[in-house]
């Protein structure tokens, strides 16, 4: 346990680190926010929580604060993020006054459960000496995607949106734009299995009595 914290803490010091640090005290701040309908406040703070998340990585590169433990926190940040977002929109649709919106609201659930099941598999594969599975192009996408229809429904959303005074996103598109992103996200999930598989079969030596 000693060596693994090592490993994690050596260098820690940086700047895109105390960004993420920072990332992840806003997300109750946003949370709470976004529940009690101060609902601009809270959308400006997830903007300049998706703005950080652009520019701490560049910063690590140019500045060459890439760190062991920046590699673990930027997708803890990203998760926590996650599952503020998708709970706090399955708590607001869930008292909408449309039924269908309130149906609807469990959908959000898809997101959490995906990213449980990830989080569970990252820690397994920490714990055993491996190095959880980077994100591919499917997962770019699937976050892309995500994070650009909540910031819509956040920002336009029935019932929800911070400024759906002025402009509405109809019902249907809505839950459209949030079905394609659950798909989205689901094939990226299942993008990372063969490599999580090469690597247990590394780890366990599988194949090892096949040739036998």
């Amino acid at each position: 346990m000693k060596e693994k914290l090592a490993y994690y803490f050596k260098d820690w010091k940086t700047i895109p680190n105390y960004i993420s640090f920072v990332r992840i005290l806003l997300i109750p701040v946003f949370a709470v926010l976004f529940y009690k309908d101060y609902t601009i406040a809270a959308f400006v703070i997830l903007a300049l929580s998706g703005l950080s998340d652009m520019v701490d990585g560049k910063i690590a590169r140019k500045l060459n604060q890439i760190s062991n433990l920046g590699k673990m926190l930027d997708p803890i940040a990203d998760k926590l993020t996650v599952f503020a977002i998708a709970i706090i929109l399955f708590l607001k649709f869930n008292q909408a006054e449309n039924e269908s919106l309130k149906a609807f609201s469990w959908v959000f659930l898809l997101f959490i459960i995906k990213d449980i099941i990830m989080l569970g598999f990252g820690l397994f594969m920490i714990l055993l000496g491996m190095h959880p599975v980077a994100a591919e192009i499917y997962g770019k996408i699937a976050t892309l995607a995500f994070y650009s229809v909540m910031a819509l429904i956040m920002a336009i959303g029935p019932e929800v949106g911070a400024f759906r005074n002025y402009i509405v996103l109809p019902d249907t598109v809505m839950i459209i734009l949030v079905v394609i992103s659950v798909i989205l996200t689901f094939m990226a999930f299942f993008s990372y299995i063969p490599d999580v598989v090469r690597q247990c079969a590394k780890r366990f030596e599988w194949g090892k009595y096949k040739n036998k």
